[in-house]
C-alpha cells in the first residue's frame, strides 16, 4: 500500500498480552473480523479488525496485508471480549486462543485425511428406548427453535446419553447448521468417535493438541469455512471460528478438566453456555453426576432438565459394597484386601473383567530414606518427588523436574536406604502380577497412553478381550463401555476426601460413581467394591445407597448458609514471585487494599497449599462474595489500588475450581 492513499483508519486486535486495539492505516474500509498482516515493532504480526473506534490522534503505520481467509464471525469477536471481561484476562491473550498464524496457511494437498462434512442426519441410527426417545425428541425441539437455552442432561451411567444427544446434533444437521461437542479429556473420543460414526455414516472433525499442524491448519480453515459442520474437541474448540454454530453440548460437563488452571483462567462448561448465547444456539449439558452448580440451575428454572433414570438394554446398576479395611486390611507391604483379590479372582474365574481404580500415577507418591527419614521432594515446588519404575526416574507431577534414584541418602549418606511408601498404578501391577500371573494386566494411566492413538489401541485390547485386569487412573473412570467389564475395585476410596477442598465431597462422589458405572454395562451383573478405611464417611454412604441426590442436597444444604458456591461468588488472587520477600509484600499490600462492606469477605493472605511452585513463592487471597454483588468490577478496583512491583505476579482466578 503506498502511504499517500491510506485515508481509513481500523483497530486490530493482536492476540498477544494487550487489552486494547493498535491502530492502523487502510486504503478501505474493512469489516470487523478480517484477518490482516500488521507491522509490530520490528516483526510483523496477524491480527482481527475489531469493532472499537480507532484512536484517530496516533500515527499510524500501514497494514501489510488483508489475508484471504473467512471473516471472524461476530459471536466469536464477542465472546472473546465476554471471557476477557469475566476473567479479567487482556482481550489479546483471549485472542490467542482464538487466532494463531500457523493455523491460518491452507494445506497444500486436500486429500481424503481431510474430508469434513460428511456426516448424515439420514443414516440409520439405534432403536432407542421410550425415555430415551423422549429426551431426544425434547433435544430436537430445541435445536429447531434456534434460540438459545441450556438443557441438564441427567442419566445414570449406562443410559444411553450420547445416543439421546447424538439426535440432537442430527437435528443441527438438517438445520444446516454446526455442532459442537466437548469433551473432557481426548483419551475418551475413541469410543464416541467409534458411536459417532456409526451413527452418521462419517466421523466428526476433530480438535485437540495431539493433531499434526497439517490437520489443525485444515480443521481450522474447514470450520470456518463451514465445511466441518460437526467438531469434536476439547475445552479450546469452544475457540474455533463457527460462522453457523447451531448447538453445544458439554459431556461429564461436571469434570474438573473442563477448566484451564493457567493463562486464561477460564471454565469450558460455564463458557459454553455463553458462547451458546451469542449464537442464539441451544447448550446441552451433560453427566450421570452433574455439579452442584448446573443441579442449582435446574432447579432455580435457568435450565430445563431431562433424566434417564435407568440404565439401557436391559442392564442393571452394579451392586456397590465397601471393605472395610480395618477389618480386611492387605497383607503387609500390599495394597489389595483379600475380600477383593478373591473378588477379583472368581471373577476371571467366569471369564469376565476386573478393573482396578486408583487415581494416582507412578509407582509410589513418596520415597523416604529409611535410616533418618528425609524424604525426596522437588526443588522447585512444595511437592515430594513421585518414583516412576517405568522410566526409573523420580518425577515432579508438577514442573516435570525429574532426577535417578540417588546411591546415598543426601540427609544422612545411608546407601540403597530409599524406600517408597504408598501405591501408585505401577505398584499396583506390581502386586497383580505377583498375584495373577497368568491374567493379561493392562496399565491406563497418562503415563503408559499418551494420546487417542494409544488409548484407542488399549481400548481395543479390552473390547477384544485382550486384557484381564485394566489397573488405572482417573482415565478410566469415565465414558468408557467395556461389555465384558464385570468387577471394579477402589484400591482407596479415601484418595481425596483429606484437606479444606471445598469440592472435595463432591468431586470424590463423582468420581467413584463414574468409575463405578463402568462395571456391568451388559447382560451380566456388576460388583463394584470400595477400599476404605471409614466407610461410615458420607461420600462413601453415598456411593452405598446409590442415593447421589440426598447426598448433593447435604452439599447444598452445607454451602448455602456461608454463601459458598453456588450460592455465592468466589474469586482467588495468586501472588507468585521469584524471591518470597516480594511475594509477602505484595500479598500484604493487596490485603491492606482489599474491599469491605456488606455480602463481602476476604480470607487471606496465606500461603497457597503449593506454597513454591515451578521456582515462584505463591500466596493467595480469596474474596467471597453474596451473588448479586458483581466480583469482576470488585476485583479491578481492588488491583488499581495496589502498587505491585513488576517482578510479582498476581493471577486472578475467577469461580477457581482448584484451590492448590
Amino acid at each position: 500500500m503506498e502511504p499517500s492513499s491510506l485515508s481509513t483508519r481500523v483497530s486490530v486486535l493482536l492476540p498477544y498480552p494487550f487489552d486494547a486495539p493498535f491502530t492502523y492505516a487502510a486504503d478501505e474500509e474493512l469489516p470487523p473480523g478480517t484477518l490482516v498482516r500488521v507491522p509490530l515493532g520490528p516483526r510483523m504480526a496477524v491480527g482481527a479488525v475489531w469493532a472499537d473506534a480507532p484512536d484517530e490522534a496516533v500515527k499510524t503505520k500501514p497494514i501489510a496485508e488483508v489475508l484471504t481467509f473467512p471473516l471472524l464471525p461476530k459471536p466469536l469477536m464477542d465472546f472473546i471480549d465476554w471471557v476477557a471481561a469475566y476473567t479479567l484476562s487482556k482481550r489479546g491473550d483471549v485472542l490467542a486462543l482464538a487466532l494463531k498464524e500457523s493455523l491460518l496457511a491452507a494445506h497444500p494437498k486436500r486429500g481424503k485425511a481431510y474430508a469434513f462434512g460428511g456426516a448424515d442426519p439420514a443414516h440409520p441410527g439405534p432403536t432407542l428406548s421410550p425415555a430415551q426417545a423422549t429426551a431426544a425428541s425434547a433435544l430436537r425441539d430445541s435445536v429447531a427453535a434456534q434460540k438459545f437455552s441450556v438443557t441438564l442432561l441427567d442419566g445414570v451411567t449406562g443410559s444411553g446419553k450420547t445416543e439421546v444427544y447424538l439426535e440432537a446434533v442430527a437435528q443441527a444437521l438438517r438445520e444446516q447448521k454446526q455442532a459442537l461437542v466437548l469433551l473432557p479429556e481426548i483419551a475418551l473420543s475413541v469410543q464416541f468417535l467409534q458411536r459417532f460414526e456409526r451413527r452418521f455414516g462419517a466421523a466428526p472433525a476433530v480438535w485437540h493438541s495431539e493433531l499434526t499442524p497439517a490437520v489443525r491448519r485444515e480443521t481450522y480453515r474447514a470450520v470456518a469455512e463451514g465445511r466441518a459442520n460437526v467438531v469434536v474437541g476439547a475445552r479450546s474448540a469452544l475457540f474455533l471460528p463457527f460462522p453457523n454454530l447451531g448447538l453445544i453440548v458439554v459431556d461429564e460437563e461436571h469434570e474438573s478438566a473442563f477448566k484451564q488452571e493457567d493463562g486464561v483462567m477460564y471454565n469450558a462448561r460455564d463458557m459454553a453456555v455463553v458462547r451458546a448465547r451469542l449464537s442464539a444456539a441451544p447448550c446441552v449439558l451433560v453427566s450421570a453426576t452433574p455439579s452442584l452448580e448446573s443441579v442449582e440451575n435446574a432447579a432455580q428454572g435457568r435450565y430445563a432438565r431431562l433424566d434417564l433414570p435407568a440404565r439401557h438394554g436391559g442392564a442393571v446398576l452394579p451392586l456397590v459394597k465397601a471393605i472395610d479395611l480395618r477389618e480386611n486390611p492387605p497383607e503387609r507391604g500390599k495394597f489389595l484386601s483379600p475380600v477383593l483379590v478373591a473378588a477379583v479372582r472368581e471373577t476371571l474365574a467366569r471369564g469376565e473383567q476386573a478393573m482396578l481404580f486408583l487415581n494416582r500415577r507412578g509407582y509410589a507418591p513418596l520415597t523416604l530414606c529409611r535410616h533418618c527419614g528425609h524424604r525426596l521432594a522437588c526443588p522447585h515446588c512444595t511437592a515430594w518427588l513421585v518414583e516412576h519404575r517405568s522410566h526409573a526416574r523420580l518425577i515432579c507431577h508438577h514442573c516435570g523436574h525429574s532426577i535417578a534414584m540417588p546411591e546415598k541418602c543426601p540427609a544422612c549418606d545411608a546407601e540403597n536406604s530409599f524406600v517408597p511408601i504408598g501405591p501408585g498404578v505401577e505398584r499396583i501391577a506390581e502386586e497383580v502380577a505377583e498375584l495373577f500371573p497368568e491374567a493379561r494386566a493392562l496399565v491406563m494411566a497418562s503415563d503408559h497412553i499418551s494420546g487417542p492413538k494409544q488409548a484407542a489401541e488399549a481400548a481395543a485390547r479390552i473390547t477384544d478381550r485382550d486384557a484381564d485386569i485394566i489397573i488405572g487412573t482417573q482415565m478410566v473412570a469415565k465414558g468408557w463401555h467395556f461389555p465384558h467389564l464385570t468387577l471394579v475395585g477402589v484400591v482407596d476410596a479415601d484418595l481425596g476426601l483429606a484437606g479444606g477442598d471445598l469440592r472435595a465431597g463432591e468431586r470424590t462422589v463423582q468420581m467413584l460413581h463414574q468409575v463405578a458405572g463402568r462395571a456391568g454395562r451388559a447382560q451380566a451383573p456388576g460388583m463394584v467394591l470400595l477400599q476404605s478405611f471409614s466407610p461410615e464417611h458420607p461420600v462413601i454412604a453415598a456411593l452405598l445407597s446409590g442415593d447421589l441426590p440426598e447426598f448433593m442436597a447435604q452439599e447444598a444444604a452445607q454451602r448455602r448458609p456461608g454463601h459458598w458456591p453456588p450460592y455465592g461468588r468466589l474469586a482467588a488472587l495468586i501472588i507468585s514471585a521469584t524471591d518470597e520477600r516480594l511475594a509477602d509484600q505484595a500479598a500484604r499490600a493487596l490485603s491492606r487494599a482489599a474491599p469491605h462492606g456488606p455480602g463481602i469477605e476476604v480470607l487471606g493472605p496465606a500461603p497457597a497449599p503449593f506454597a513454591l511452585l515451578r521456582g515462584r513463592f505463591r500466596r493467595r487471597l480469596l474474596l467471597k462474595t453474596a451473588k448479586h454483588i458483581p466480583i469482576q468490577t470488585l476485583l479491578r478496583d481492588w488491583l488499581a489500588r495496589t502498587d505491585i512491583p513488576k517482578s510479582v505476579r498476581v493471577d486472578a482466578d475467577i469461580d477457581p475450581v482448584s484451590f492448590m
